[in-house]
């Protein structure tokens, strides 16, 4: 990664390659998107905000009013040498109630859009700043074949990466889907998770300008 000064700002410059790992040109990135300070307090607050939503928040177990049995007192209070009970189905007994057993909840979330943009334009620009974004001048398949993206992977020396396209490609998405650690995404459904969690960051020229002109 270079950075070219263009009016008094830093304009982040990445090589421009193609599937064979060849350097076939230059691009200019975005400093408001692709050179931005990062906020690391955004970055983890959106990433447990899209990790909350993801979970169904359906685990349900039954309190001692809920399991069966334990209608009536199993033995007399006094008089037996036992501990006294009141109940088969008090929590300390076999197939008794849990304690404050859990419940079907919602564990959504909320944040703001303008949180959610800050912490995209630090994700990104944490991907150029560690030299972990590559760019390719087209990916493009007639039809889907696994073993083009695999040598496309390995001219790149990336094994886990997110693969971003302008579109949704059918052909790109079935050709990497068999692909341990590879998953490909259009641009406009790109979040923080998926950026921060792979380790390298492919993608196209026509990406790259859709997300220039989204996040803008």
């Amino acid at each position: 990664m270079t950075n070219l000064e263009k009016g008094g700002i830093t304009m982040p410059k990445l090589n421009v390659l193609n599937v064979s790992g060849q350097n076939v040109g230059e691009i200019e990135l975005s400093d408001s998107i692709f050179g931005v300070e990062v906020n690391g307090h955004v970055l983890y607050e959106v990433v447990k905000n899209q990790l909350a939503n993801k979970r169904q928040g359906t685990q349900s177990a039954k309190t001692r009013s809920e399991v069966r049995g334990g209608g009536i007192k199993p033995w007399r209070q006094k008089g037996t040498g036992r501990a006294r009970q009141g109940s088969i189905r008090a929590p300390q007994w076999i197939k008794g109630g849990i304690v404050f057993a859990p419940k079907p909840r919602d564990y959504r979330m909320a944040v703001p859009k303008s949180m959610r943009k800050v912490a995209m334009k630090s994700a990104l620009t944490t991907k150029v700043q560690n030299e972990q974004m590559i760019v390719l001048d087209e990916l493009s398949f007639e039809a889907p074949k696994t073993r083009i993206v695999v040598d496309m992977l390995k001219a790149l020396e990336a094994k886990k990466a997110l693969i971003i396209t302008a579109e949704s490609n059918e052909a790109v998405y079935k050709s990497a889907r068999n692909i341990e650690g590879v998953s490909v995404i259009p641009a406009n459904n790109i979040n923080v998770y998926d950026l921060l969690k792979y380790e390298k960051l492919i993608v196209t020229k026509d990406a790259v300008s859709k997300i220039e002109e989204v996040y803008a």
